[in-house]
């Protein structure tokens, strides 16, 4: 049987599309019930407004550097680094004078448990 090979649902890079967002453009590699995976990337001045979630977030910062708050205590972050956004805390990700570019890993309620290895 062939392997399944699937098209990424948002390949190219565009605009966040929420109030609040902006000099963010992103890119959706993988939607699945239990897991998504999208690339950001922050021009100068870029942010993403502050809002909690009902899942845990966990952001890689993959190139440059930003600021990240969660619950209102903020923080740098750098390249090699990540961050944990806790489900139902309010967290706001940005740059000022740099760029950035993350991975945003959202973990879905009843993901399934994955053998250690």
């Amino acid at each position: 049987m062939p392997p399944d090979i699937q098209p990424i649902p948002r390949p190219e890079w565009s605009p966040l599309p929420f109030e609040g967002c902006y000099h963010v453009e992103g890119k959706v590699l993988l939607r699945l019930p239990h897991l998504s995976l999208a690339l950001l990337r922050f021009a100068p001045g870029g942010t993403i407004h502050e809002h909690p979630a009902d899942i845990d977030i966990d952001v890689i910062c993959l190139e440059g550097h930003g600021r990240t708050s969660v619950g209102g205590v903020a923080a740098e972050l750098h390249s090699s680094e990540h961050v944990r956004w806790p489900a139902g805390l309010a967290h706001r990700l940005w740059t000022e004078d740099s760029q950035m570019i993350t991975l945003m890993v959202e973990h879905r309620p009843g993901a399934p448990d994955l053998p250690n290895g």
